[in-house]
């Protein structure tokens, strides 16, 4: 699997980082969906199925730099205010002209409702991980299947997740990766485990790395990320003490055979 590096100059434009990561989930912010819808060829006019959109701003600079028509799906209430995850898509989609071509919708997969062969392309960051935990492999891979339902045949699926290098846990990190409910060593998974899930529901695979920008994305995430500023403790304490020996992001561009 090889390593890459696709610059980031659309998402230059955006330097606020505690804003944009106020928004977005987990680390690389708009430079990682840059990153993606470059590797996924992105282009103007497709729709886009963005699964586990958190607050929707990756799914608006998408639809703004890149021309597409977007759905965000999201099933979780905001941790800070307690409103719909989807409302503040919408209040962002406003807030980035891109309304006429942003939609919000409280589901999650496998459970989407969506027609079969909906969408052009499918996108998700930072949120699949999280089945994982909840519900193991089995689950983990019931949700990619439906990703593939709901891509129309020749469909792109971008996936840029949160994941451990293929290395066993250090002994000094192994106290910070397994604490706490939904902990990095339940959610996070290795490259080639998760290639495997995604080929096994029927994608064939494009391109898969581990990211180049992946410590650069995770540093960004402990200096910005609201929530790791407010827990020093936490999420940047881990990170100081794994120094990149464990901790990376995954990035599998798929396809749907046509």
């Amino acid at each position: 699997m090889r390593h890459s590096d696709r610059g980031g100059r659309r998402a230059a434009a955006h330097p606020d980082l505690d804003h944009v990561y106020a928004q977005c989930s987990g680390p690389g912010g708009l430079r990682l969906a840059e990153h993606m819808a470059d590797a996924m060829g992105l282009r103007e006019g497709a729709t886009l199925l963005d699964v586990g959109a958190n607050r929707g701003l990756q799914t608006c600079f998408l639809a703004r730099e890149y021309g597409v028509t977007a759905l965000a799906l999201d099933p979780w209430d905001d941790r800070e205010d307690g409103r719909p995850m989807v409302d503040h898509v919408i209040g962002n989609a406003r807030a980035w002209g891109v309304a006429h071509r942003v939609l919000a919708l409280k589901a999650g997969v496998p459970d989407t409702g969506l027609a079969t062969g909906s969408f052009d392309f499918a996108y998700s960051t930072t949120a699949l991980e999280m089945i994982r935990a909840m519900k193991g492999e089995a689950g983990y891979r019931d949700a990619l299947g439906e990703i593939h339902r709901v891509l129309a045949p020749g469909g792109v699926f971008g996936l840029g997740e949160p994941m451990h290098l293929d290395v066993p846990i250090p002994d000094d990190l192994r106290p910070y990766v397994t604490r706490g409910d939904f902990s990095w060593a339940e959610c996070f998974s290795d490259l080639d485990s998760t290639v495997a899930h995604v080929a096994a529901v029927g994608f064939e695979i494009l391109h898969a790395e581990y990211a180049a920008d992946a410590t650069a994305w995770w540093d960004e995430f402990a200096r910005h990320d609201p929530f790791a500023k407010a827990d020093p403790d936490g999420d940047p304490a881990t990170l100081r003490v794994d120094a990149g020996r464990w901790t990376s992001f995954g990035v599998i561009i798929a396809r749907k055979p046509a």
